[in-house]
């Protein structure tokens, strides 16, 4: 099943008929979302947040730091640049922003996995960044390469899982200017979905597309987007060189930066929504248009990350009302712009899973549902916000986002779907158990999870009484169990192998 592309520049048609391998884990290749997303703000509402977002750009602007050649850019543009400050005249962003496909396909080295990102597609994808992982055996501890690489196969082994995300944990015993060759090659590696990229220097970035190019095939890259740079903002307001530069290069080589902002409302972004809606927009806005000017056409998400702070200590909250409520707005606001969407994913500032890690997980869910959201960043495993990736809750996520599948394929309508026969079967007063009906569609009536449980009290009790938590462990440690590798070729893996080497080599180790 796994095709593998060579390091020519074979055909898509030729690629998928080539090393064919037996069937791996379940596959569905994202959702298609049959349900209306939730408008929650009038046009008029709409319409001022825009021009309140111009007057940000035009006043106040955004600052590039350490980005020459991003200053550059704009200057030829005809921009407003005065020092590492760019302002922009109404209307100039929304115009570059035109270009920007409304859909396109992020394709992965097996072509059964790729995904559509815009329109009404919906693709999932686990937690990013943590520095913790943990689990019940071991508890809170500094996540290694052996977790970066189990969080990948436990990705792959869930049907309810489309992409393989990027950094899934810091692997910290790894040199921070070489670890990320180790990250890319371990989704290249232990999986066959689409996946991110680095972007925590331009270098980086390109050393990502490097890869890439070894994978699929040089050409093959510069026509077909193949994989994706997750760019954070320094809210408020400023681009870094790094952030600014990886996208520069992921934009040069037609691939997919998903720009997005990091506004805590109330620390790096205004106390009230309204402006903080502005901000996040300006700032996203700035960076997708950069891309455009770079390569007109090439993929690009808009990102939207806006949540609270605990005004009284600082500390990060999610799963907040004031967060879901800016989740729909973004939503409305990115149709209006006809560009695909990131949103929020399964967050939570919980340090454990409980009903607290829960709430605030499934409210972000259903709000990246409901307000549009194409890519569903951090959709399983987020912990502690952001600081861990927990083993236990990455399965519990993920069983969630089965019955998200469910969901949004709303009500069928189809004849057989009404069963008149068999009310006719049953008749009043009696039960549709054993009618032909619910024989027929037993297997697949209902979204069944794998970790709820319906037993009773007594049999719950005698089956050792163990929570969620509890049965997630014994299900993850099953699912590495039965985990096996994807093919890849072996020349191709070999050439992964020879530039990783190359480049680490280049470079003394740097631990900061």
């Amino acid at each position: 099943m796994a095709a593998v592309h060579s390091t020519t520049t074979s055909t898509r048609g030729r690629l998928k008929k080539r090393n064919r391998r037996p069937a791996s884990p379940a596959i569905i290749a994202g959702l298609k979302r049959e349900i209306p997303t939730y408008d929650m703000m009038s046009e008029e509402g709409l319409e001022l947040i825009e021009d309140k977002t111009e007057q940000l750009l035009q006043e106040v602007g955004v600052e590039f730091r350490e980005d020459n050649e991003a200053l550059r850019i704009w200057k030829a543009a005809g921009v407003d640049v005065k020092g590492e400050r760019v302002r922009f005249e109404r209307g100039h962003l929304r115009e570059l922003l035109k270009t920007v496909p409304s859909e396109f396909t992020m394709h992965a080295r097996n072509p059964e996995r790729s995904v559509r990102l815009g329109g009404k597609h919906v693709v999932f994808a686990p937690a990013y960044g943590s520095p913790f992982v943990s689990d019940l055996d071991k508890g809170r501890r500094y996540g290694t390469l052996d977790d970066f690489q189990n969080i990948i196969k436990l990705a792959y082994m869930s049907p309810w899982l489309h992409h393989s995300g990027g950094t899934v944990c810091e692997p910290v015993e790894l040199p921070v200017n070489k670890r990320h060759l180790d990250m890319v090659y371990s989704h290249m590696r232990y999986s066959d979905m689409p996946f991110l990229g680095s972007v925590t220097t331009r270098e980086r970035a390109l050393d990502s597309i490097a890869m890439a190019r070894i994978l699929f095939g040089k050409d093959y890259v510069d026509s077909h987007c193949v994989i994706s740079g997750n760019i954070n903002m320094n809210s408020p307001l400023i681009y870094d060189g790094a952030m600014s530069g990886a996208l520069r290069a992921y934009a040069a080589a037609n691939q997919c930066p998903i720009v997005v902002p990091f506004v805590l409302s109330g620390a790096t972004g205004p106390v009230t929504l309204a402006a903080a809606i502005a901000q996040s927009l300006a700032e996203v806005m700035v960076g997708v248009a950069l891309g455009q000017l770079i390569r007109p056409g090439s993929p690009a998400v808009f990102g939207n990350f806006i949540t609270t702070v605990n005004l009284r200590s600082g500390s990060p909250t999610f799963g907040t009302a004031e967060s879901v409520a800016a989740s729909y707005v973004v939503g409305q606001i990115a149709r209006r712009f006809n560009v695909p969407l990131r949103c929020s994913g399964g967050f939570t500032s919980s340090p454990c899973v409980d009903a607290h890690s829960t709430n605030e997980s499934v409210n972000s869910l259903n709000a990246a549902i409901l307000c549009g959201a194409h890519y569903v960043l951090h959709a399983a495993g987020w912990m502690e916000s952001a600081l861990t990736v927990s083993y236990e809750k990455l399965v519990i996520d993920a069983d969630y986002l089965g019955a998200l599948h469910r969901l949004v394929k709303g009500v069928s309508l189809d004849p057989d779907q009404f069963t008149i026969d068999s009310f006719e079967e049953v008749g009043p007063g009696g039960h549709f158990f054993g009618c032909a009906h619910t024989l027929e569609h037993y297997e697949s009536a209902f979204y069944e999870s794998d970790l709820f449980t319906t037993p009773a009290f007594e049999q719950w009790v005698e089956e050792g009484s163990t929570n969620i938590a509890q049965r997630a462990n014994v299900k993850w440690k099953r699912m590495l169990a039965e985990y096996e590798r994807p093919y890849l070729d072996p020349g191709t893996d070999e050439a992964l192998q020879a530039y990783m080497e190359k480049r680490k080599s280049e470079m003394p180790d740097i631990w900061h």
